[in-house]
């Protein structure tokens, strides 16, 4: 049976059987439910939670010996991570690497802001036109759907310096739709930084509300 990663929602990454063959191992079901609740705890603030569901979701991957399937859930992580501006090196994946695809370790440059226009083709078809940069960031980050594909794009052009006011606007109302604290508060700050650059004072006390009602996220 073969095992696709989706990395679509943001790249959010899940495991999952494919086909109508008999129906997927323990492991995968496992793997792919304690992902998706990893990412879900990483994006509301609970620390705790995501890092005991992320250790299941690695073991689960870990029982079948294949570090490309690891590699997949260490990608997934660091999706995460750049979608509310933890950005850095994916550890994790780095240390896995060698035993990646092509299409993982084009994510992964591509996570970090390194992707290059070659890397395009095998990106989720959502982070494409971000691969070597886009003409209109605003207007291709607005053009996906999904909300953590949107703050994950958001992120890479943050960290190219591509960072509009208009894309981070959106990051801050997707994030706040979805009420997905982290990020919320990390795209808050940048805004408000901005504004203080700027000197709209009126707009740095408004934001600064929004921060505090946000309070420090949960450990």
């Amino acid at each position: 049976m073969t095992i696709r990663s989706l990395l679509a929602a943001a790249a959010v990454l899940a495991l999952v059987a494919c086909g109508n063959t008999p129906p997927a191992p323990d492991w995968q079901m496992n793997a792919k439910a304690s992902a998706e609740r990893a990412t879900q705890a990483w994006l509301t603030g609970d620390q705790r939670v995501e890092a005991a569901e992320f250790a299941r979701a690695r073991r689960e991957v870990a029982s079948t010996g294949q570090p490309a399937l690891a590699a997949r859930v260490e990608l997934l992580r660091c999706a995460g991570r750049v979608a509310a501006l933890d950005v850095g090196a994916c550890a994790g994946f780095d240390a896995l690497a060698a035993d990646a695809t092509p299409a993982e370790l084009a994510y992964a440059r591509y996570l970090t802001g390194r992707s290059t226009a070659a890397d395009g083709a095998m990106l989720p078809e959502a982070h494409r036109p971000f691969a070597a940069g886009s003409a209109s960031p605003d207007a291709a980050l607005s053009a996906i759907a999904d909300p953590l594909s949107r703050l994950v794009a958001a992120g890479v052009l943050f960290q190219r310096s591509q960072a509009t006011p208009g894309v981070i606007a959106q990051a801050v109302d997707t994030a706040s739709s979805q009420g997905w604290r982290r990020p919320l508060l990390a795209w808050l700050k940048v805004q408000q930084a901005r504004a203080q650059a700027g000197g709209a004072m009126d707009e740095v006390a408004r934001l600064q509300r929004r921060i505090e009602l946000l309070a420090p996220p949960p450990k």
